[in-house]
């Protein structure tokens, strides 16, 4: 496969390679798989909540804000 880059963002990718010790292949290699595992993890957070939802089990939109500011006060 190959993977297409602007002339910026290959200077940049080698710019963090440089800085980081790492060769400009093994970042992108890395960076796919962070992004694939956090694609992974949405979808079955989705699917889920999608199952949830078709049970029935829905929360009020007030409860969820109140969760999320929670979250962020810990």
């Amino acid at each position: 496969m190959e993977v297409h880059l602007s002339a910026e963002k290959e200077a940049r990718l080698r710019e963090v390679a440089t800085r980081t010790g790492k060769d400009a292949g093994q970042l992108v290699e890395e960076a796919v798989d962070r992004m694939l595992e956090y694609d992974v993890r949405f979808i079955e957070a989705v699917e889920e909540g999608r199952a949830s939802a078709r049970r029935g089990e829905l929360i009020e939109h007030d409860d969820v804000v109140e969760r999320i500011e929670r979250m962020f006060r810990s």
